[in-house]
């Protein structure tokens, strides 16, 4: 929890997620061969709302596979604030051991402070995912240009596959 790393560009901290969950035993994959058995990472944006959750759900669902490492990232603008970061972590504590029962996948979680989506693109190339998943508030094209999307700023400077989940209203819709 104490692991403070600064640079000129961002800082971050690790989060410890329970002991039980890293010391995992490697899953037996004889059958399988190169990246299958290697596993992927991924990596997926979270924050305190329904439509991370919705993605999240979605990655375990539909992208991970028993080899896999789940990386979880949230951005702040201040990572000095405790409270924030407790709950972050508490957060984030809950999607590991949810991620490890469901889909048995491995968790790492690191909470970064600066702009979410330059953020989340400087994570993307350290980490080099198979994809980058994100939700959505779906707030439509107007919206989104006049504002600004942090999934649309993902989608068009990240080095990785992106995967915007659409929120839970949109059923079967397509962001893209």
């Amino acid at each position: 929890m104490e692991t403070i790393v600064e640079n000129e560009e961002h800082k971050w901290k690790e989060v410890n997620l329970p002991a039980h969950l890293k010391q995992q035993p490697e899953p037996e994959l004889e059958r399988e061969t190169g990246e299958r058995r290697r596993g992927r990472d991924i990596l997926v944006s979270v924050d305190h709302g329904p439509q991370s959750k919705h993605a999240f759900d979605w990655a375990i669902a539909h992208l991970c596979r028993m080899a896999d490492t789940l990386h979880l990232v949230h951005v702040v603008t201040n990572s000095d604030d405790e409270v924030l970061f407790g709950a972050t972590q508490a957060l984030m504590e809950r999607l590991a051991i949810e991620a490890y029962e469901v889909a048995m996948v491995k968790t790492e979680a690191r909470i970064m402070e600066g702009d979410v989506g330059k953020a989340i693109c400087r994570e993307a190339v350290r980490i080099k995912p198979a994809a980058l998943v994100m939700g959505t508030r779906g707030r439509g094209i107007i919206k989104s240009v006049l504002q600004g999307s942090k999934s649309e700023y993902c989608f068009h400077h990240c080095s990785c596959p992106v995967v915007i989940v659409p929120p839970k209203e949109a059923g079967d819709q397509s962001v893209i």
